[in-house]
């Protein structure tokens, strides 16, 4: 596994357990953070043009956590590289705490909004990426993690709806699909996106060789979705 250091620290994927661990107290949403582990591993390790040394670099991609209600994992990959220090884990949603039951981007070295609150991470993202082809700004690319319980909202089939016409290929969804959500859709949730332009991928979203070609796949002229399936949230 490929491992990064952090003062003085050497952490790998099999440290994320333990870091996690180390999160304690009520509201944890365990298999919420549990579900996002390998999806944000493989981001943040292969894939994502970011690191501390960039949180206010225009050119570095953008990551934006919707699915911000179960943030454990999320902390824990940023503590394994080096966005915050390990040692604000034992703290997790205490008071005076940085790292809440939500993640706050003005408390969060590299949380580039706050979330929590369904529904709200795609669209935010699709202004994203509109705001940086705006701004002449073709390198960087947009991310976003979403929940499939949160295609439960309207507000995310107006961004899918809107971004597939609107050419936005440097816009990237990732959806954990642990069948989360209260409304199924027929032809299942990549068949949803397709049908509005954009290019999608599904994947076994604990395999990270699978994660990593997915999250790579060329999709010029369109934003592209990659729905990870993993293990159901009641299993």
């Amino acid at each position: 596994m490929t491992i990064t250091e952090q003062h003085g620290r050497t952490y790998a994927y099999a440290d994320l357990p333990a870091l996690m661990g180390r999160m304690t107290g009520d509201e944890k949403h365990g298999p919420a953070a549990t579900s996002t582990l390998d999806v944000l591993w493989v981001l943040y390790d292969r894939v994502l043009r970011v690191g501390p040394e960039m949180v206010a670099d225009p050119a570095r991609d953008r990551f934006l956590l919707s699915k911000g209600h179960g943030p454990m994992a999320y902390y824990a990959v940023l503590a394994a590289k080096g966005f915050v220090p390990a040692d604000w884990l034992p703290g997790f949603g205490s008071y005076g705490s940085p790292l809440g039951h939500h993640p706050d981007r003005v408390l969060v070295p590299g949380a580039e909004i706050g979330s929590g609150s369904l529904g709200h991470g795609l669209p935010i993202a699709v202004g994203t990426a509109l705001g940086l082809r705006a701004q002449g700004l073709d390198e960087p690319r947009v991310w976003v993690l979403i929940g499939d319980a949160e295609l439960d909202e309207g507000s995310n089939h107006e961004a899918i709806a809107f971004a597939g016409p609107a050419g936005l290929e440097r816009l990237h969804t990732v959806v954990v699909d642990n069948s989360s959500a209260s409304h199924a859709r027929p032809g299942g949730i990549a068949a949803r996106f397709e049908a509005a332009g954009w290019s999608a991928l599904s994947v076994d979203g604990r395999d990270h060789g699978a994660l990593y070609a997915a999250f790579t796949a060329p999709h010029p002229g369109r934003p592209h979705v990659v729905v990870a399936r993993v293990e159901p949230k009641n299993a």
